[in-house]
């Protein structure tokens, strides 16, 4: 019985999923970090791209 209870307390099954949803979560953290900061110049690239191919055609 005491051996089961030790079990209870020093069982580590679910470590590693629950480590790699932390990594999952920065990486997604840091992917919309990274989408905010460059959302105004990557809209400014697209618009100087259309407006090259509206004016070339």
């Amino acid at each position: 019985m005491l051996e089961k209870m030790k079990n209870l307390l020093v069982e580590e099954e679910g470590q590693g999923l629950s480590e790699y949803g932390l990594i999952l979560a920065g990486v997604v953290v840091i992917a919309v970090a990274a989408v905010v900061t460059l959302s105004d110049s990557l809209e400014t690239l697209w618009t100087k791209i259309s407006t090259a191919l509206n004016s070339a055609l």
